[in-house]
């Protein structure tokens, strides 16, 4: 397949799954419920954490997070005692466990009181390196007292991972919101800058498609892959990322 075709199959695929009705199988439903800014990338955030394994058990324990935090991510955050962390005991989503989640709401809580927050915390200060940027967010977001089993559960790409989960999170965070299933609500970032969250299946696919020949999905994989998608769409890139799961989870292409 010619590039020039390659891109218009995969402009196609886009449209065909970046629509309202991808919302309803996918975890971005749960940032979903929310209107308010700080409400939806908490529980944005916290939905990505747990983005691994069974689409539905994920969505089914984001849902619980959500309810455990009385369905008001920001207000919990900023106003929990211990007593309220308490009725986190025996919540558990594969590894991540009560302990982590405990740690998170600790760490949120120290982010929007001392870091202005999820949207200036993972901005990548250095032009459009989301790469340092989310290294630099691992070290801020373990800075407050933290056990060692909690640090597996935010990647870090200087260490070679892909970091799927949290550049699921920012694409949600970034991408305009034309088709209603991204949300575009952080407008200091820019969408150009945004990498493809790599998983088995878009990676897959991508392989499959012959715009990725490094077996392995890691950051090194993101950045080879970025170099034709950018080329695709210079401001957008991301977009394909419809595509390429699209053909992967709903096709089995």
């Amino acid at each position: 397949m010619k590039r020039s075709e390659l891109k218009e199959f995969l402009d196609e695929k886009e449209q065909k799954y970046n629509t309202l009705d991808f919302i309803s199988s996918d975890p971005i439903q749960i940032p979903h419920q929310f209107s308010k800014k700080e409400d939806i990338e908490i529980s944005g955030f916290l939905a990505a954490t747990i983005a691994w394994g069974n689409r539905k058990m994920i969505i089914n324990n984001a849902t619980k997070m959500v309810q455990l935090m009385d369905n008001a991510p920001h207000d919990f955050i900023m106003n929990h005692s211990e007593e309220d962390l308490s009725n986190f005991d025996g919540f558990v989503h594969r590894t991540f466990n009560a302990e982590d989640f405990k740690f998170f709401v600790k760490s949120l809580q120290n982010i929007y009181t001392n870091h202005n927050g999820l949207e200036a915390a993972l901005h990548p200060k250095q032009e459009d390196n989301y790469k340092l940027a989310i290294h630099n967010f691992k070290k801020l977001f373990f800075e407050i007292p933290h056990l060692d089993r909690t640090l597996k559960h935010v990647s870090d790409p200087v260490k070679g991972s892909a970091s799927k989960r949290i550049n699921m999170f920012l694409r949600w965070m970034v991408r305009d919101n034309t088709s209603g299933v991204d949300f575009g609500i952080w407008k200091t970032h820019s969408p150009a800058n945004l990498h493809c969250p790599l998983d088995v299946h878009t990676g897959n696919i991508a392989r499959k498609l012959q715009i990725l020949k490094r077996k392995q999905n890691d950051w090194k994989a993101i950045e080879e892959l970025d170099i034709i998608l950018r080329e695709f769409d210079k401001n957008d890139p991301v977009k394909y990322d419809y595509a390429l799961f699209g053909l992967g989870v709903f096709e089995k292409f």
